[in-house]
């Protein structure tokens, strides 16, 4: 379906532009959303006749977004969420939590503008593009761990994926055999259990 397009649309054009795009996709996205008009002679017309109506509408629009973006470009949110140490999330962060994130702090943004290709199931620190115009984008870092206490230790450079990394590297020095076996004690057949050396080393009168 060849369309006009009526404001930016990445890898597709600039406003103003005729292509061809499929027809789902015009008909599902583009047109609905009032980012084009099928290229009919009429709709032309109406393009030219609007064009100046809209660029300037579409110039307040990014003003505005780059206003926003001044604010949101470069900051950091913290996600709670249960996980495995293997860092593996128990279920996932999607867009729709990611809009929950920047609502509550003050920052309205649609779903459709989160550039999440796939939903986030590890712990750690991703960088997220949060589409606030055609033309203007911010990204924001989602630090997403168990706990507030080990965001912040992820935020200072930390990989907090295993069990060493999460309890410290003694953990699992405990958990082996010897650290519980005294080659220096003596064995009790009838018990089955260590006992502790004899300190005087002779019979007893």
């Amino acid at each position: 379906m060849e369309i006009i397009l009526l404001e930016r649309i990445p890898r597709l054009g600039q406003m103003g532009d005729v292509v061809k795009v499929k027809d789902g996709f015009a008909r599902n996205y583009l047109l609905p959303q009032g980012k084009a008009l099928r290229a009919s002679e009429a709709n032309r017309k109406k393009y030219e006749a609007q064009r100046v109506e809209l660029e300037a509408r579409n110039l307040e629009r990014k003003n505005e977004a780059e206003q926003v973006s001044e604010k949101l470009d470069g900051m950091s949110f913290s996600i709670i969420r249960s996980a495995a140490e293997t860092g593996q999330l128990y279920g996932s962060v999607s867009a729709r939590d990611i809009v929950e994130v920047l609502a509550n702090e003050g920052f309205k943004i649609g779903r459709n503008q989160v550039d999440l290709n796939q939903p986030i199931k590890a712990i750690g620190i991703t960088n997220v593009d949060i589409a606030l115009h055609p033309e203007v984008t911010a990204t924001i870092s989602l630090n997403v761990a168990r706990s507030p206490e080990e965001a912040e230790r992820q935020a200072r450079g930390e990989t907090l994926d295993s069990a060493e990394a999460i309890y410290g590297e003694g953990i699992n020095e405990s958990a082996r055999p010897e650290a519980f076996f005294d080659p220096n004690a003596e064995f009790d057949e009838d018990s089955e259990e260590q006992t502790a050396p004899s300190q005087g080393g002779g019979e007893t009168a």
